[in-house]
């Protein structure tokens, strides 16, 4: 007859259960799969399909009850590194739609906005549609298996443990995240650039001609000026995407070493 010992369940539910955590906190908290308009039955079935892969290779875990107030650190452990994890990855997004905010204000479309799922409130129009192309360009790029590849190597770097998370770690992620402005406006910049050029012409114009009305022609200028802009910057902004995901991948790594 076959029989299972108390000893047996706990190593089985302690092997699946806390990298369980890791992975379902940045399948919960990063791109693509964190969107709202994924469900949680998706998220919770794909971490548990994909923790039934990785389980199996882990190293030794600690020799603790899974419940005890240890087995429930390990598990807060778990969830900050994934979480954490997740974040890093979902600045290099939130960058992006930074992108489209600048833009949307030089254009006068600063005021376009709509009801953002994601976000839980209102959204610009422009910050919206440069997330789905990010998130497009991610997607093709493979970068969501990328970021899981990376998440699974983290298990070596960072074992699990019931050890103390190395301040080095969240460090390391809040200057990440201090980088969002710059990386926003560095992918902005020659739309914002050639706005600046246009509304000082338009100002030059306005000075010499004043009955043209130049508010009547203004802002169909410069929308139709940034829309031209973002369709001819569309080839370069590919290549750029993939600098901004390579860089998340590997700050990922960084904050897992610095967590340790």
């Amino acid at each position: 007859m076959f029989s299972v010992t108390y000893a047996q369940l706990n190593t089985w539910m302690a092997a699946f259960l806390w990298p369980l955590v890791r992975i379902l906190a940045l399948v919960g908290t990063g791109p693509v799969f964190g969107n709202a308009s994924v469900s949680t039955p998706v998220k919770i079935g794909l971490s548990s399909f994909i923790t039934i892969i990785v389980a199996p290779t882990l190293g030794p875990l600690p020799q603790v009850t899974v419940f005890s107030a240890m087995g429930v650190w390990i598990i807060v452990n778990q969830f900050l590194i994934g979480a954490a994890l997740g974040l890093t990855m979902q600045i290099v997004f939130t960058a992006i739609q930074a992108t489209g905010e600048f833009v949307g204000l030089g254009m006068g479309l600063g005021f376009a906005t709509f009801f953002d799922q994601q976000a839980s409130g209102s959204s610009a129009v422009l910050s919206s549609y440069m997330n789905v192309f990010g998130m497009l360009v991610f997607l093709v790029l493979d970068g969501h298996l990328q970021m899981l590849s990376a998440l699974i190597a983290t298990f070596q770097s960072l074992p699990i443990s019931s050890d103390l998370l190395g301040a080095a770690g969240w460090r390391s992620l809040a200057m990440w995240g201090g980088t969002i402005f710059s990386m926003g406006l560095l992918l902005a910049l020659p739309v914002v650039a050639a706005l600046l050029i246009a509304n000082l012409a338009l100002g030059i114009l306005n000075r010499a001609a004043p009955q043209i009305g130049v508010f009547q022609i203004g802002f169909p200028l410069t929308m139709l000026v940034g829309m031209l802009l973002l369709q001819l910057m569309v080839p370069n902004m590919i290549p750029f995407f993939s600098r901004l995901f390579d860089n998340g991948i590997e700050q990922m790594g960084r904050v897992a070493v610095g967590l340790h």
